[in-house]
């Protein structure tokens, strides 16, 4: 009994985790600002393979992104190998440069938020 309510606990924080915020529409500080070479071509590798499914950090066929607090280590794997619906992007499709590049825009773009 205590094991199996342990494991609904856990499952519960996790769902409330993922829920993040609402407010994901303008961002109340204005426009990002990339202060690096590296996170400006991290906007460029999103805008191309990212933004179709998560227009601007946020949901659309895809769940947010940009408040989602997860490691770079996971958003590195789930990237690789996919996850749900979202398809892996192999070392052919995204070099190991642009998916550094594309994790520091991420970080800019929680930052911002």
């Amino acid at each position: 009994m205590t094991r199996g309510l342990a494991i609904f606990f856990v499952l519960l924080c996790t769902t409330m985790a993922a829920c993040g915020s609402a407010r994901r529409g303008e961002p109340i500080a204005g426009p990002i600002v990339l202060t690096t070479e590296t996170a400006r071509h991290g906007q460029v590798v999103f805008m191309r393979n990212c933004y179709q499914c998560h227009p601007g950090g946020e949901a659309g066929l895809g769940p947010a992104i940009n408040n989602k607090p997860l490691p770079q280590f996971l958003i590195r794997y789930q990237i690789r190998h996919g996850f749900g619906a979202m398809p892996a992007f192999t070392e052919d499709q995204l070099s190991s440069t642009d998916l550094t590049a594309l994790l520091e825009y991420l970080q800019a773009l929680r930052r911002h938020g």
